[in-house]
C-alpha cells in the first residue's frame, strides 16, 4: 500500500518537509517513489508547494495520504472533504482529563451553593434589622 506523507529534511532545529509517495511500511528516510512538493511551516506565512496533478494521480492509483497531509490538501483545496484529527490522546490521559473536569464541575457547584447560602444569610440579617 502506498502512502503520501511528509519526509523530514533540513537542519537540526530547523525542520522542513518533502511531500513524498512511498510504501506505507518503509522507513520515512528511505528512498521514495516521487517527490510531490515541499512544506516549510517555519516561514511566515508558511510555504507549501504541491504538484496537484501528480497528487490526484497517486490518489487515483490508491495511495492514501496521512492525516497531516490530508489536512494540508484540504486547505489547498486539492481534495474535497473534512479535516482529520491528528492528535491522539491515550486512555490514561483521557481518564485524567475527565477526572479533572468532574473536579472542576464539583468545585463550581460548591462555590455556587456557598454564594447562595451567603446571600440568604445577608437577606435574613437585613430582614432582622428591619
Amino acid at each position: 500500500m502506498l502512502s503520501i506523507r511528509l519526509q523530514r529534511v533540513g537542519q537540526k532545529n530547523a525542520p522542513s518537509y518533502r511531500v513524498v509517495v512511498m510504501p506505507k511500511h518503509r522507513d520515512p528516510q528511505a528512498h521514495n517513489l516521487e517527490i510531490l512538493g515541499h512544506y516549510n511551516p517555519r516561514l511566515k506565512p508558511r510555504e507549501l508547494v504541491l504538484k496537484a496533478d501528480r497528487i490526484k494521480h497517486w490518489i487515483s492509483e490508491g495511495a492514501q495520504p496521512t492525516d497531516t497531509v490530508w489536512n494540508l490538501l484540504v486547505e489547498e483545496k486539492i481534495v474535497e472533504g473534512e479535516k482529520r484529527g491528528v492528535t491522539h490522546i491515550t486512555k490514561k490521559r483521557a481518564g485524567k482529563m475527565v477526572a479533572k473536569a468532574e473536579e472542576k464541575k464539583q468545585a463550581d457547584a460548591d462555590a455556587k451553593a456557598k454564594a447562595e447560602e451567603e446571600k440568604e444569610k445577608a437577606a435574613a440579617a437585613a430582614q432582622a434589622k428591619a
